[in-house]
């Protein structure tokens, strides 16, 4: 399948999908999302696609919401509230619920700036990694007198608390990548030469894993924040009857007892 804002590759069970509007700095506009969608299901029906590798061309990851080219008009008179609204509805916020939803592991290695919704696309990945010289900064507040969204109201009081969430919001300062790991927001900062081979390797070593498991894992660490204790420890054993009896774990006990590496399938 091609695409016109996107580019997919795929080799030895992972595939990279790369944000490809560089001289927009990747700005999302529904072009943009449609594609990211439809790549995104494409790759979850596609047995062969054990891991996503997700990154933007030139010199940025993404710039957030394409302000000057949105795509969304549909002809429908509207208030500019509304009109956002409306954009959120049918395009950014069902983004989010498939990129969180993607069944498989996603790592999101960011080339340079995450701005604004670009910053709630990176966080949507289960490994983010930066390269040193990018930066995530929060423009809804101080630049536009909007709230974050993309789900950033939820990532950052996840990952980073009241205090540090609140201030990135309301100064909208530059987290460099370097202390955005220190902070917790992101798995690593590595050197900028070094972004896609990290990001591949990583990918390449979740391809050889349990794919059903991955999957699980992801589910029942999200459910996490809404569950109680007893709730979570419920899902935990009704999660684990399901995998006890698939073939991975039974090779993985096997593996363990025999004193070898597992060969997972993925069943």
């Amino acid at each position: 399948m091609s695409y016109e804002n996107i580019l997919v590759e795929t080799a030895a069970g992972v595939a990279t999908l790369t944000l490809n509007r560089p001289t927009s700095l990747n700005s999302l506009n529904k072009g943009l999302i449609d594609d990211i969608r439809n790549a995104l299901r494409a790759l979850r029906a596609d047995a062969n696609v054990k891991a996503l590798v997700i990154t933007g061309a030139g010199r940025g990851f993404c710039a957030g919401a394409d302000l000057a080219n949105a795509g969304f008009n549909d002809g429908v008179q509207r208030s500019v509230g509304e009109g956002i609204s409306h954009s959120m509805e049918i395009g950014y916020n069902p983004l989010v619920r498939d990129l969180t939803g993607f069944p498989k592991p996603v790592i999101v290695a960011v080339n340079g700036v995450a701005a604004g919704g670009g910053v709630g696309l990176a966080l949507g990945g289960d490994i983010v990694i930066a390269a040193k010289s990018a930066y995530f900064v929060q423009v809804f507040g101080p630049k536009l007198g909007l709230v974050p969204d993309m789900g950033c109201t939820w990532f950052f009081p996840q990952l980073l608390g009241r205090a540090r969430s609140r201030a990135l919001a309301m100064l909208g300062d530059r987290l460099p990548a370097e202390k955005a790991a220190e902070w917790g927001l992101i798995w690593a900062a590595v050197d900028d030469a070094q972004l896609m081979t990290e990001a591949r390797t990583l990918a390449e070593r979740l391809a050889k894993g349990p794919t059903k498991a991955f999957g699980e894992i992801k589910r029942t660490l999200d459910a996490a924040a809404e569950n109680t204790l007893d709730q979570q420890l419920e899902l935990e054993r009704r999660t684990q009857q399901r995998l006890g009896d698939t073939e991975d774990f039974r090779e993985g006990v096997t593996a363990f007892l025999t004193k070898r590496e597992p060969q997972f399938k993925g069943n």
